[in-house]
């Protein structure tokens, strides 16, 4: 299963994509992830991207995809993946019609204002990546994660002003990218303004019943 996940920052993706691919054996691949590690790791491709970043520039396409399908060709992502953070705009999209065929997007509905609660207390974990949140899903112990007890930290862009500035970005480009995929009638739309992961959370249950449904097909 070749999943997309779209959603507003804060929409939940990366927690729900935590839980979604341990059920169905697929990884979580982050296109932000990617690049951060690729500039971190100093790769030809990594430091390319550095260099539109220090300038307050974007990032080009051409550099995205390279890293996408790079991390496509490996062994664990064979089977199927649950894509994060792209595509952004319709042009992305039809450039990632070219590479993969998708089976279905999942799309997670958020107020603003409930993503900025969430997003002001968004706990990162500098280790395996997992997500927390300091008012609804705490780390057991402050400060350390659960799973690998590395440290957590707050990104510096999660700030209200900043995170609505993401959200409109959202906002503007969401609309053709979702009648692309309705058009393509692969679309499923989520209400994802409940709490995140409870122990009977509507909204992972509703994206296991999609999923499973169509690895049936």
């Amino acid at each position: 299963m070749k999943i997309i996940l779209l959603g507003a920052p804060g929409a939940g993706k990366g927690v729900y994509a935590s839980r979604l691919k341990k059920t169905y054996g697929i990884p979580h691949i982050s296109t932000g992830d990617l690049l951060r590690k690729a500039i971190r790791d100093k790769t030809e491709t990594g430091l390319n991207a550095k260099t539109y970043m220090d300038n307050g520039e974007f990032v080009p396409d051409e550099i995205i995809i390279d890293l996408l399908k790079e991390r496509l060709e490996q062994e664990d992502a064979q089977n199927g993946m649950l894509l994060d953070g792209f595509p952004r705009t319709i042009e992305q999209a039809k450039i990632l019609d070219e590479i993969i065929k998708i089976s279905a997007v999942l799309k997670f509905d958020t107020k603003q204002e409930v993503v900025l609660r969430r997003l002001g207390g968004r706990l990162i974990c500098k280790g395996c990546g997992e997500i927390f949140n300091s008012h609804k899903l705490p780390p057991k112990q402050e400060g350390i994660c659960d799973h690998c007890e590395e440290e957590l930290y707050q990104r510096s862009d999660d700030t209200e002003e900043t995170i609505t500035k993401r959200f409109k970005t959202y906002e503007d480009q969401i609309n053709p990218l979702e009648e692309h995929y309705k058009n393509k009638d692969i679309l499923y739309s989520i209400d994802s303004n409940t709490d995140l992961i409870c122990p009977e959370c509507t909204v992972l249950n509703e994206c296991k019943k999609i999923l499973d449904t169509i690895s049936k097909i």
